[in-house]
């Protein structure tokens, strides 16, 4: 949970990223890429799509449904679909077009270092002292996997009343994982989990939400929710599981 002293520490926000790069394998633009802007409709394509795409794919769905958005770089019926999803969200005219009020508010959303407006990396950090080290994959291959779901935790957030959001595991070293008694592969040893409190909101009222959210990982415990996104990565586990 991050308080508005640290939202007031974070007041610099990215732009971003309009590369008009195009092809099949393209990946969300560095936080540091120049601030240039164009309007994204359907039919566009470019890094700056595939950005858009990771900051309102908490918008996947309109009720519970099994479903997430690719990051693919490519303006869909998806994306425009989850665009207007966030619009209506955030009072904006629903258009289903990333115009400049909407990329304001999606600018809004992040942060300085590149994490999110009310979340920041170390609240995700493994709690043995690896940070994002010594897990199933690189240090800035978690990272980014934390970036990423920091804006599905966004929009539950948002759909929760901005309430605040604990978390209470993030990433997980693997020697951590085993400690705590997690599974060898674990999706928290890759950085696309999280264990979550939503405070003021009952574990079903969160559950609710992330069905709505692109998490294909959700688990109930008495206390808190397990959210992930194993459908999205080829080491995830490659099949959808809510046990709610």
């Amino acid at each position: 949970m991050i308080m508005s002293a640290r939202m007031t520490r974070r007041s610099a926000l990215l732009t971003l990223s309009l590369a008009a790069a195009a092809g099949p394998a393209l990946v969300a633009a560095p936080v540091s890429a120049a601030p240039r802007r164009r309007r994204l409709t359907s039919g566009a394509r470019g890094a700056d799509v595939a950005e858009v795409q990771v900051r309102v794919a908490g918008w996947a769905a309109d009720s519970a449904e099994q479903t997430f958005l690719a990051v693919d770089g490519e303006f869909g019926a998806n994306t425009e679909a989850a665009v207007t999803r966030f619009q209506e969200a955030y009072s904006l005219s629903p258009t289903g077009e990333v115009d400049g009020p909407t990329q304001d508010a999606l600018d809004a959303l992040t942060a300085s270092d590149g994490s999110t407006a009310h979340f920041g990396f170390d609240e995700f950090h493994s709690k043995d002292g690896a940070e994002f080290g010594e897990g199933n994959v690189g240090t800035s291959e978690v990272k980014e996997n934390v970036r990423r779901l920091m804006y599905k935790l966004e929009a539950i957030r948002t759909k929760s009343g901005d309430a605040p959001v604990t978390i209470n595991s993030g990433f997980r070293s693997l020697s951590h994982n085993e400690n705590v008694g997690g599974v060898p592969n674990s999706q928290h040893t890759y950085g696309i989990a999280a264990d979550i409190v939503v405070g003021g909101h009952s574990v079903d009222d969160v559950i609710g939400r992330a069905q709505t959210s692109g998490l294909s990982g959700i688990i109930r415990y008495e206390t808190f929710t397990h959210v992930d996104s194993r459908m999205e990565y080829p080491y995830g586990a490659n099949y959808w599981h809510w046990d709610v």
